[in-house]
C-alpha cells in the first residue's frame, strides 16, 4: 500500500467513525481541537496526519490511537492467484 493509499484510507475509516457517531465535521472538529477544514483534508486523504493530531481526532471518536491506526493495519489486499 502507497502512503497516498494509506492516507485515504486513514481519511475514510475515520469519516465512517464520525458518521457511525452522527457527528459533523465541525462537531469532531470541536471536540479533537482541530479546525473543521483540516478534518475534511484529512478525510479526503489529501494530507498526512501527524500522530498527535492522529490521536486527538482517535479519542474525539471515543478510540484509541491504537484501534485508529488497528483500522488501516486490518485493511488486506486480495490474495493473488
Amino acid at each position: 500500500m502507497s502512503d497516498a493509499q494509506l492516507a485515504v484510507l486513514l481519511g475514510r475509516n475515520i469519516r465512517a467513525e464520525r458518521y457511525r457517531l452522527g457527528l459533523s465535521q465541525e462537531q469532531l472538529a470541536e471536540v479533537s481541537g482541530l479546525h473543521r477544514t483540516y478534518i475534511g483534508v484529512i478525510e479526503r486523504g489529501e494530507k498526512n496526519i501527524t500522530i498527535c493530531n492522529c490521536k486527538k481526532i482517535a479519542h474525539a471518536l471515543n478510540l484509541t490511537l491504537w484501534e485508529l491506526i488497528r483500522m488501516c493495519e486490518d485493511f488486506r489486499k486480495p490474495a493473488s492467484a
